[in-house]
């Protein structure tokens, strides 16, 4: 896509930190730097988000993910991992090129990646029977 911003990373028109790349997908440092070794993991192919890609894609994109999260924990000093991702404009998705989030983690680093919700108010069973895939 030509205004994508990590289309034209892809392609080298934009710097990035690279930290992985093979056929189907491209890993860099996330320059917001708001956490040391907040990772950008990408599909090659523009899509917009998981709605749109394919099993194929989503795949390789997962497999890095996994290899990127590995590494992090085996070579780089990090006892885990959180994997976030947005999906939409209305899920807090900002670029829309779809982008799975890695912070890597260690024992109390004091990093509140979850956000704190209010009690949903609808029982259980009713949220069950209304998105229940049958």
């Amino acid at each position: 896509m030509k205004d994508c911003l990590f289309c034209k990373i892809i392609k080298g028109e934009l710097p990035s930190y690279k930290i992985y790349e093979d056929k189907y997908t491209y890993a860099f440092l996330d320059i917001s730097n708001d956490s040391n070794g907040h990772i950008l993991v990408i599909p090659k192919k523009h899509v917009i988000n998981i709605l749109d890609c394919s099993k194929n894609n989503l795949n390789h994109l997962m497999n890095t993910v996994q290899t990127i999260s590995r590494h992090l924990v085996e070579n780089c000093g990090f006892s885990g991992v959180n994997i976030v991702n947005a999906n939409g404009e209305s899920a807090e998705q900002s670029v829309f090129h779809f982008h799975i989030h890695i912070f890597p983690r260690r024992q109390n680093d004091n990093l509140k990646i979850f956000p704190s919700l209010p009690k949903n108010k609808e029982e259980l069973e009713v949220i069950c029977k209304k998105l229940r895939i049958n």
